[in-house]
């Protein structure tokens, strides 16, 4: 499912070169998360080059690929407040970007 998010955002356009991320934390676990590999475009992620890391954005299981480690910083520290959250998306949009540069913000 992860993946296929990841392509979704490629499918729209919404993707950022590989400056954005999108984690899930991994089913039956408390401190496990998935995460693109750093390098891979949005349309190139599959479910398995997806990496496993840890809170501390670690990695957990062996995979040839590394990770953006400033990348996982805020995906963590949302995955530590919210154990409900299961999945977290940070995109750079045209029009994010456009709204987060107006004095008033989002309206």
């Amino acid at each position: 499912n992860l993946a296929a998010c990841y392509r979704l955002i490629a499918l729209y356009g919404w993707d950022d070169l590989v400056f954005t991320h999108i984690s899930a934390r991994v089913p039956n676990t408390e401190d496990e998360f998935l995460i693109n590999p750093y390098g891979l475009l949005f349309e190139e992620i599959t479910a398995s080059s997806l990496v496993k890391v840890n809170q501390a954005g670690e990695k957990v299981s062996s995979s040839e690929f590394d990770i953006n480690p400033a990348g996982f910083t805020i995906h963590s520290a949302v995955h530590e407040a919210r154990s409900d959250a299961h999945c977290v998306i940070h995109l750079h949009t045209s029009d994010g970007v456009a709204v987060s540069t107006q004095q008033q913000g989002l309206l």
